[in-house]
């Protein structure tokens, strides 16, 4: 019910974002427009005509109701933190510690997911605060740079699943803040300003609105890194970091040709080009591997690749969750139903085997069960001979 919760609400989110940016950026000044629009535009849908007109300020009287868009917002960092807690903290050593990353204890990696999550946020706003924040272009770099730099420390820190995961409950985070701690506060005083008589500082419609379209550039990433679990060869790889980098860069191109495309601009065809670059080297990087030990395990003493040998291997590290009745504690039922508990689950999961094991270090997780490279060598000589029929 959380996931479901989390889905839906940022789907009303990514929906309302999608649309005021749009309807932002088709805005066209008119004759005749009321004192202090900025423009106005003419829409049709379920059988109606709509006539939005924005004012850049405020309109010179306040109408009876407003409509305020937040809690899309809000619900959505709320259940999406309630899944973090039930998943990630619960199951730390599960999900979000690998020893051969850092070793950590769970309360360890909690807190430091929790103070990486708090410092994303003030950083980022210290740059938007900051000179930098006059000039878009140089601080959509700067905050690139944070976030990939961000995306790499925890790479450091977490288990490959955790720290993706992480880098998009960060992005997550500064979306959500820019419209608890900016957006919504501006939009009282803008307010507060008019019931008291005032007319409203300009400057807090131009943060609010630089603080959204920061939101709308972000959304496309931030949906691949929520869901970036069922990715193993993009969390379970030794590059999982630059790839996260390829994605910000693929996600906001695309982004950046339908709001151009919105304002009545010429199309930037160029961006799409660009974002499938970005996947090809994505998937470029992913075929590199888990990690440099990966490459060497060829040079290891060759034991039998045999189903028998793969069992020993999978029975052993594998089939404690991957069973009819899973002994690991937390684990009720043998995750997204794959059994490994037999010899013909195990030849009928080898596919998957190979892509989680083998082509990514994304199982077992943390590797908790301290699967060897030797083993894993085993595994790939074995998924390789029965995906060959034999």
């Amino acid at each position: 019910m959380l996931r479901w919760l989390h889905v839906v609400a940022a789907m009303a989110w990514i929906g309302s974002s999608f649309y005021f940016i749009h309807l932002d950026a088709s805005l066209k000044r008119q004759e005749g427009l009321p004192k202090g629009a900025g423009g106005e535009a003419w829409q049709i849908h379920g059988g109606g005509f709509y006539h939005m007109v924005k004012y850049l300020v405020a309109p010179e009287r306040l109408p009876a109701e407003l409509t305020w868009f937040k809690w899309e917002s809000y619900t959505t960092w709320l259940s999406g933190f309630f899944l973090l807690v039930v998943l990630y903290y619960r199951g730390a050593d599960l999900f979000l510690i690998d020893p051969a990353v850092q070793v950590l204890t769970p309360l360890q990696a909690v807190a430091f997911s929790l103070a990486a999550l708090a410092a994303g946020w003030v950083l980022y706003d210290l740059l938007c605060r900051s000179p930098l924040g006059r000039h878009n272009g140089v601080l959509a770099l700067a905050g690139f740079v944070l976030l990939v730099a961000g995306a790499w420390g925890l790479s450091h820190l977490f288990s490959g699943r955790g720290a993706m995961l992480q880098t998009g409950a960060l992005m997550g985070t500064i979306m959500t803040a820019n419209v608890f701690l900016i957006i919504m506060p501006n939009q009282r005083k803008a307010i507060a300003a008019m019931r008291a008589g005032e007319t409203p500082d300009p400057a807090l419609g131009k943060q609010a609105k630089q603080r959204s379209l920061h939101n709308n550039y972000l959304t496309l990433p931030v949906v691949f890194l929520m869901i970036s679990n069922h990715y193993p060869t993009a969390f379970g790889t030794r590059d999982a970091w630059a790839i996260v980098a390829l994605v910000l860069i693929a996600g906001t191109a695309i982004r950046h040709f339908f709001n151009r495309q919105h304002a009545g601009l010429p199309r930037p065809w160029w961006t799409w080009a660009v974002a499938a670059a970005c996947m090809v080297a994505a998937i470029g990087l992913s075929l590199r591997g888990p990690s440099p030990a990966q490459a060497a395990t060829s040079t290891m003493p060759a034991r039998p690749a045999s189903l028998a040998a793969a069992e020993e291997i999978v029975t052993g590290r594998c089939s404690m969750c991957h069973a009819a009745e899973p002994v690991w504690d937390g684990i009720a039922t043998a995750p997204h139903g794959v059994r490994l508990d037999t010899s013909e689950e195990i030849r009928r999961h080898a596919g998957q085997i190979r892509l989680q094991a083998v082509l990514s270090h994304a199982m077992p997780p943390g590797n908790v069960t301290e699967i060897t490279d030797e083993e894993r060598a085993v595994l790939a000589r074995w998924t390789e001979q029965e995906a060959a029929g034999g």
